[in-house]
């Protein structure tokens, strides 16, 4: 509908109703607004304050009470111009299509929106949570309505779109209180195995943030073109997690060394012909 046909559809109104019809149907529609919108903002203020109670984020809630107001006062307005006996369905249907052109502005916007609330009512993860997801990893520092951020371990900020990480593959390290250590250690063909064997059971055993329950695992895993490789696997905390992984490195490596068991690594052979 264009400017005109509206001119003409309130020029068409005034010419039906007498002045004084016309005058009370105004100020009783008027009244009417003043007093929805009061009621409106009274509820949406409610919406807002139920965050404090619930322990529900307050972003969601201020947006939802925003989204609400909106609404509901656009539909009064709507409602009333109808009662006044003007013809809504043009207005109606360039409502409709400014709604349609708006949600394909921020179709984006909506869809972080939407995975904000999703996260947030899922729970796949918590506030100082270590995860990894969308490429990056690193302790959720904040959950927004539209992204999450994220502190990595080098201190860089990351700010993943909740759209994206909603409907992506979350790993969270930190959901369960044990987490396994998984290790692989080689040696040479000639090295002796069970006596690796048994120093790695005594390095592991000996650390005091691995778990004696579940036991530490040491087992041969490969027959390697050039090592024997030997998987290790600790249960620890999941706090402790790189100091019991740094510490077993380092004490796996000083007793290969005192031992004289060797560390495989790869070595290339030149043979020059003088002709």
């Amino acid at each position: 509908m264009t400017i005109q046909e509206v001119w003409a559809s309130i020029k068409a109104w005034l010419i039906s109703e007498s002045l004084w019809t016309t005058v009370a149907k105004v100020l009783l529609s008027l009244v009417l607004m003043f007093i929805s919108f009061k009621i409106i903002n009274a509820i949406g203020r409610k919406i807002e304050k139920r965050s404090e109670k619930k322990n529900v984020d307050k972003t969601i809630m201020k947006t939802l009470a925003y989204l609400f107001k909106l609404g509901m006062k656009i539909l009064v307005v709507v409602c009333l111009i109808g009662f006044l006996g003007i013809d809504t369905s043009g207005l109606t249907a360039l409502i409709a299509s400014l709604g349609v052109c708006l949600g394909l502005a921020v179709n984006g916007a909506v869809a972080n929106l939407a995975g904000g609330v999703l996260i947030i009512l899922t729970r796949p993860f918590r506030v100082d949570d270590y995860i990894e997801a969308q490429g990056y990893a690193g302790t959720v520092a904040e959950i927004r309505i539209t992204s999450t951020k994220l502190i990595t371990p080098d201190n860089k900020v990351v700010y993943i779109p909740n759209g994206a990480l909603s409907n992506g593959a979350i790993v969270n390290y930190s959901e369960k209180d044990l987490r396994r250590v998984d290790m692989v250690f080689s040696i040479g063909y000639g090295d002796d195995f069970e006596k690796t064997r048994a120093l790695l059971l005594d390095i592991c055993n000996q650390h005091e943030l691995v778990l004696k329950d579940p036991a530490p695992f040491v087992r041969m895993g490969e027959h390697a073109a050039s090592s024997i490789n030997i998987n290790t696997r600790v249960w620890v905390k999941s706090e402790d997690y790189w100091t019991v992984y740094a510490d077993i490195m380092e004490s796996v490596k000083k007793a290969f060394d005192e031992n004289g068991i060797e560390i495989p690594f790869n070595q290339l052979d030149v043979h020059v012909k003088n002709n």
